[in-house]
């Protein structure tokens, strides 16, 4: 389940996505499957070649390129994984932390 953006921040990921720019994209996420992760950083680009290059200087595999929706390819960035690289990218300010309960 995503929640944490607007229609309008989704709009600007898809459309800087559709320009084939690397687009990044951080929203709170709960998912059963990966315990102590409440934040996703979705990191697409419409030309794969672009976004599997991009991946590689962080360590990931083309394969792991999200492909369900054919416009939209994308890597889920989540964990340790996602901070390394939003710092590495100089996109600090997209890590979210969980609100104190």
């Amino acid at each position: 389940m995503a929640f944490g953006i607007n229609r309008a921040q989704l709009r600007e990921w898809k459309a800087r996505i559709q320009r084939g720019e690397i687009a990044f994209l951080t929203h709170y996420w709960i998912d059963d499957r990966f315990p102590g992760c409440t934040t996703v950083t979705k990191v697409g680009c419409n030309d794969l070649q672009k976004l599997s290059e991009w991946g590689r200087q962080h360590g990931l595999k083309p394969e792991w390129i999200d492909r369900r929706k054919k416009d939209f390819p994308h890597f889920d960035l989540f964990g340790e994984k996602q901070a390394e690289i939003l710092k590495k990218e100089n996109r600090e300010n997209l890590l979210l932390h969980k609100s104190r309960q």
